[in-house]
């Protein structure tokens, strides 16, 4: 069995996500160690060695829907939205904010399985003449920062990771936010215990320090159905 969490794993967030596992750990003692994600997650999450994981709701929807179980959603209190979800900021270099009506931009985006990074802009129209495929939200920020783009969508945590651990992120701005969509949800394979899993990871959220806990902005799971994620409609592709 393996474990990790690859969607908020930034460098100065690990030592937090360690000791949140060895909370885990703790209280399930045959829970894996965590480990790093390798060059194909997608491969990962549909392995029936998978114990738990965190994906995206695009791909939770697109592709592993049926497949995987969903165990929960994080609670990371993103200001202006419902617990649970979470909305994308739309990104500009200060002083030279294209247009958003006329739609005469490069857009940077992460991936085209990304909700926050490809379809949040789609679903209000942001689509640009162009699109580059950067690949990370702080490589769509740092882009922008560039020069090679000219908007890009990145969600709102990763937003406040990278303003925390960059000073380069002040040369950007918001113009604007997506409608709010249920957040990025943990994952477990078919096979496992998802409600003692379930239980078990929220008491260990719970129990972490309170500087942990907002160093990764986590402060609980929240149900929210697979229907809820379900509903929302499939971007088009790039």
């Amino acid at each position: 069995m393996f474990a990790h969490l690859p969607m908020y794993d930034v460098p100065a967030n690990r030592s937090a996500h360690l000791r949140l596992w060895q909370v885990f750990q703790d209280l399930v003692p045959t829970a894996p160690e965590l480990s790093f994600p390798g060059d194909n997650l997608m491969a990962e999450w549909l392995s029936p060695a998978l114990f738990l994981s965190q994906t995206c709701g695009l791909p939770f929807r697109a592709k592993l829907h049926g497949l995987v179980q969903l165990v929960a959603t994080p609670d990371n209190q993103i200001p202006n939205c419902a617990p649970g979800h979470y909305h994308s900021v739309i990104l500009a270099r200060k002083g030279s904010a294209p247009d958003l009506a006329a739609n005469n931009f490069v857009l940077a985006y992460n991936d085209p399985l990304s909700q926050s990074g490809w379809a949040a802009p789609q679903s209000i129209g942001i689509t640009g003449t162009s699109q580059i495929q950067t690949g990370g939200h702080a490589a769509s920020a740092e882009a922008l920062i560039d020069g090679k783009a000219d908007i890009a969508a990145i969600d709102a945590l990763t937003w406040k990771f990278l303003l925390r651990d960059s000073d380069r992120m002040s040369q950007l701005t918001i113009l604007t936010t997506t409608p709010e969509t249920p957040t990025l949800p943990y994952i477990t394979r078919l096979t496992q215990d998802m409600g003692s899993l379930r239980k078990s990871l929220n008491q260990a959220i719970l129990s972490l320090d309170q500087k942990d806990r907002k160093t990764l902005q986590i402060f609980g799971l929240v149900d929210i159905k697979a229907d809820k994620y379900l509903q929302i409609p499939l971007p088009p592709a790039p």
